[in-house]
């Protein structure tokens, strides 16, 4: 009986070992499938880019809510995680912080208040568990 417990416990541990196998070298999980594209319009990219938003937003120290203009690509990477790098071009909109969900929101359109920036955003997403982390945000004038 015990040799087919030990069994069990090794068979339940080899595929968890093969998901979350580290790279010793940088300390970073293994990728298992490279970034290559993947649409827009996809739901989990949606997610993620509504996370990265609602973060960016919640850490800016602008005074307005910043929406996004145009998704400008998407890509996914696997590691233990879905990983998506999604670059985006974002506005200033016409919504003051604290943001309440059932504004309508438009892009700045005075010139003083006007500002536009380029954003690169990492989101590692476990959809299925409603898990999502921000794991690297880029933003710089457009």
């Amino acid at each position: 009986m015990p040799r087919c417990r030990w069994l069990s416990l090794l068979l339940l541990t080899i595929p968890l070992a093969l998901v979350a196998r580290k790279d010793s070298n940088k300390n970073e999980m293994a990728v298992l499938r490279k970034l290559k594209p993947v649409n827009a319009s996809n739901a989990n990219v949606k997610q993620c880019l509504w996370f990265a938003m609602q973060e960016y937003n919640e850490e800016s120290e602008d005074k307005y809510v910043f929406l996004v203009v145009k998704t400008l690509q998407a890509q996914l990477q696997v590691t233990n995680r879905l990983e998506y790098l999604i670059d985006v071009e974002i506005a200033r909109s016409d919504c003051r912080k604290p943001f309440s969900t059932n504004e309508i929101c438009a892009i700045q359109e005075n010139p003083k208040l006007k500002k536009k920036l380029s954003c690169s955003f990492l989101v590692g997403a476990l959809p299925w568990n409603g898990e999502f982390t921000v794991m690297e945000k880029k933003c710089e004038d457009a």
